[in-house]
């Protein structure tokens, strides 16, 4: 009975963690480009009272055994990478990609991050920035006497001048992926750091390679589901609930096996 006081505390903990997750999920539903993250468990050591093949005659053997577990641990927070559904905002700087890649990103400290949010934004030097205003990569730049601005399918981006009737390229879009995307580490900011996991960036033009194209004038919502993480939230709750009946249950016979007279 101490033993099951243990692994229903255990089944506690991890559906605290996956209402951690759900939380999370919900209140990035209007992240731009943001993804969501599911929680993986896995169960813990097993303590084996008769070992599964032990001989029970000369003849027989003991079909199944005896294996008692000890509860569930967390083993990993996994960001799903589904396309979301995309916005038509009509801003020029407001970039969705379609399919495979992300955009990078000059961080303050010199590293490169990576992002799906494509709400991007012109500073007072004329280069295209992130809301927080991270320099996009390579860096890009447009005149201070532009007008309109256009992006291709393929990441060109030109711009028509002031007095001129005829587009003027000024730079094209770079796009980075990974072998194994989920491996990338989340610092906020709808940004992602490359790792040792997800293995080192590939980099190419939009609509090449496997690479997804640019929308311009788009963004990619969250894949955040309300329904599915609302279902998730209820099953995480009654397991939650279901463990702490356990919890309860093993108190009272041990309550019972303390009251106990000759």
């Amino acid at each position: 009975m101490i033993r099951s006081l243990w692994t229903a505390a255990s089944g506690m903990q991890a559906q605290n963690i996956t209402i951690d997750v759900i939380s999370n999920n919900l209140a990035n539903v209007n992240s731009t480009g943001f993804k969501r993250s599911r929680a993986d468990f896995q169960d813990l050591l097993y303590e084996t009272l008769k070992p599964p093949g032990v001989a029970s005659s000369a003849a027989t053997q003991v079909p199944t055994g005896i294996q008692i577990g000890h509860g569930t641990r967390p083993v990993a927070t996994q960001k799903l990478f589904m396309q979301g559904d995309f916005k038509h905002t009509q801003n020029d700087l407001d970039m969705a990609i379609e399919g495979r890649g992300f955009f990078q990103v000059l961080q303050p400290n010199g590293d490169i991050g990576f992002s799906r949010a494509g709400s991007f934004k012109v500073d007072a030097e004329g280069r295209v920035v992130t809301s927080d205003g991270y320099p996009m990569e390579p860096e890009l730049s447009l005149p201070i006497d532009t007008m309109s601005i256009s992006v291709g399918a393929d990441g060109t981006i030109s711009v028509i001048q002031a007095g001129e009737t005829t587009p003027t390229i000024v730079g094209n879009i770079e796009l980075a992926s990974f072998v194994n995307p989920s491996g990338l580490q989340s610092i906020g900011r709808n940004t992602y750091l490359a790792t040792s996991a997800s293995g080192d960036a590939a980099t190419g033009n939009p609509g090449e390679d496997g690479f997804g194209t640019i929308a311009q004038g788009y963004l990619e919502l969250s894949n955040v589901s309300i329904v599915d993480e609302m279902v998730n939230m209820i099953t995480a709750q009654r397991a939650y609930e279901i463990n702490s009946k356990a919890i309860q249950a093993s108190d009272d016979m041990l309550q019972i096996a303390n009251n106990l007279k000759r």
